[in-house]
């Protein structure tokens, strides 16, 4: 363990450090996916879809917000989401039919320490459970580790909220603990389970989302071969 001339326990120096850039993505192309900024005139109709009247209530439990019963209300709502920063919204569109299938962000963008955290993530129907959805989750992750070259990549979900929390471990983050009652929403108390991937952690799990997304690992059906933290 490193010391100070004090005697006293100091972490591991970082040297040359200099702060990151804040993320500027144009468009990020995977086998099944892309992935690009949130646009209005491009992904506003297709986006209602899964945020408005016809979106399951269920899926709105563990959100801050609900979904949208009129186009108008989801307009002003979109925009404000299309030109925010941070959050920094992004669309997630199938790449043989260019529809826009769901969106997430990268939120709390931390450029002078180089930690950033996914956040907001709303999938549509065809999104959940695919390899789309791991493809766009694997294309940020990549952005933010081999383009940004941040160090800490974040994920926070409402302890109940078992999907988010089962993605988190599934996607390669490691769990670091609970925030109790760190926010109140829904009137509602909500402890937060915070986890994390840091970029030597990223290095050991891109082989395996290679692996995983590689058509072969598909049969006829769609359905996996491998699952994605098998050692293959």
């Amino acid at each position: 363990m490193l010391t100070n001339i004090f005697d006293q326990p100091i972490g591991e120096p970082v040297l040359d450090f200099v702060p990151g850039q804040l993320p500027d993505i144009e468009q990020l192309v995977g086998i099944y996916t892309i992935v690009e900024p949130l646009n209005v005139d491009r992904h506003f109709e297709d986006a209602y879809t899964f945020y408005g009247p016809d979106s399951p209530k269920e899926q709105w439990t563990y959100l801050s917000i609900d979904r949208f019963e009129n186009k108008e209300d989801f307009r002003t709502y979109f925009e404000g989401m299309a030109d925010s920063k941070d959050p920094y919204y992004l669309a997630i569109l199938d790449k043989e039919s260019h529809k826009v299938i769901g969106t997430f962000s990268l939120m709390r963008i931390d450029p002078k320490n180089r930690v950033v955290e996914m956040g907001w993530v709303l999938y549509g129907p065809e999104l959940k459970h695919s390899r789309v959805a791991t493809e766009a989750q694997y294309l940020v992750m990549r952005y933010v580790f081999d383009e940004l070259h941040y160090r800490r990549y974040e994920w926070k979900c409402d302890s109940l909220n078992a999907p988010s929390n089962q993605a988190a471990k599934r996607l390669g983050f490691t769990f670091e603990g609970t925030f109790r009652r760190a926010a109140v929403y829904k009137n509602r108390s909500r402890d937060t389970n915070w986890y994390s991937m840091l970029e030597e952690e990223y290095q050991a799990m891109k082989a395996k989302f290679d692996n995983w997304l590689d058509p072969a690992n598909f049969d006829d059906q769609g359905y996996q071969i491998h699952p994605l933290n098998t050692d293959y």
